[in-house]
């Protein structure tokens, strides 16, 4: 046994855990390198000279500021290959990380929109998750998301435009832009998903206020909170989610690229686990946020002083609050536990 006694040992510790990523927007991991390899593939301009001026405009301000590059970026994604190869990428840095399951949110709306089918953007992600099993021995699952600064309307014609692929992805999610699109909004689409067998999540209370974790909760009848952090505002609130176990899918580095925190020792990720919520850690748009999952780990860790026992409880949440069966839920818990009884841990 090993006992984690110093930095060095407590990151390899975390790098070798067992995890699960169920925040991870899969148009939120096309590097620089890949946008500008399927532009000149597909033919596409962009605003952009090169690589490191792409990079370079990675300066947010806040989530809209983001999503004007991100949209952009999705601009080279046309064929289904441009979406296996997106998504693959992604894998191969997930496998690194120790991910063994993975949800992943995808924007259908962003693609068609601009005349890609749903059935290209669906066949290209699920042939990277088939490769990622075969190859990688990682569980996948599709989350459908609807873009909240569209209409109601919109998001009713994307759900019944994926109905004929119904069983290829698992529930839909609620993202964009979130001051201003309230979650009930699309209180009417939410239900007529869950009609539809479909397990459901939204984005709430990243920027917008605790009164949108309520709405999500109450109206929309979520079963995860995507981020979340605007909860510990509202004691009542808080009591919520430890009483009836609802999960929260933590993205720190995306909160500090976005300004929700003015720098990770203010991070409340720490608070939540002394409170009993069930916050998992997760890379949310890695390519433009400074770090996928285990940089996510060692730099929120790091920063709020957290040791060998808060990560594997963080990795045990994230099992905890994936959709899969009771039996690969334990399997998993057994993987993380077998591998911290390798270490003695502090």
């Amino acid at each position: 046994m090993t006992a984690i006694a110093d930095p060095a040992q407590l990151r390899a510790f975390v790098a070798g855990m067992p995890k699960a990523e169920l925040h991870i927007h899969i148009e939120g991991s096309l590097e620089p390198e890949l946008i500008f390899a399927l532009a000149q593939r597909n033919g596409v301009s962009l605003p952009y000279p090169d690589v490191e001026s792409l990079r370079a405009a990675y300066a947010f301000t806040n989530l809209q500021s983001f999503l004007d590059i991100y949209y952009a970026g999705a601009s080279v994604l046309l064929k289904e290959q441009d979406f296996h190869d997106m998504a693959w990428a992604y894998f191969q840095r997930a496998h690194a990380d120790g991910v063994i399951h993975a949800e992943l949110f995808f924007d259908p709306q962003t693609h068609t929109e601009r005349g890609v089918a749903m059935r290209t953007v669906i066949d290209g992600l699920e042939s990277a998750c088939r490769r990622a099993k075969a190859e990688l021995g990682i569980e996948s699952e599709l989350i459908l998301c609807f873009l909240r600064h569209l209409s109601e309307e919109a998001a009713f014609a994307t759900l019944e435009e994926a109905r004929p692929h119904l069983g290829r992805f698992i529930g839909v999610g609620l993202d964009s832009s979130e001051v201003g699109h309230p979650p009930e909004k699309f209180e009417r689409v939410y239900a007529e998903a869950r009609r539809l067998g479909l397990r459901a999540v939204a984005h709430a209370g990243e920027e917008g206020p605790p009164e949108y974790i309520w709405g999500a909760l109450d109206r929309l009848k979520v079963e995860r909170i995507d981020h979340g952090v605007q909860s510990l505002r509202d004691p009542r609130l808080v009591e919520r989610p430890v009483r009836e176990r609802i999960p929260l899918t933590v993205c720190p580095l995306s909160n500090i690229k976005l300004c929700v925190f003015r720098d990770l020792r203010a991070h409340n990720l720490g608070r939540m686990l002394e409170l009993g919520i069930v916050a998992t850690v997760n890379s949310d748009d890695p390519a433009y946020f400074g770090g996928y999952l285990n940089q996510n780990f060692h730099e929120t860790m790091s920063a709020l002083g957290l040791g060998a026992a808060a990560a594997r409880q963080l990795a045990a949440n994230s099992f905890e609050a994936s959709f899969v069966s009771p039996e690969r839920r334990q399997a998993y818990l057994e993987r993380l536990d077998a591998h911290c009884g390798r270490h003695r841990l502090a």
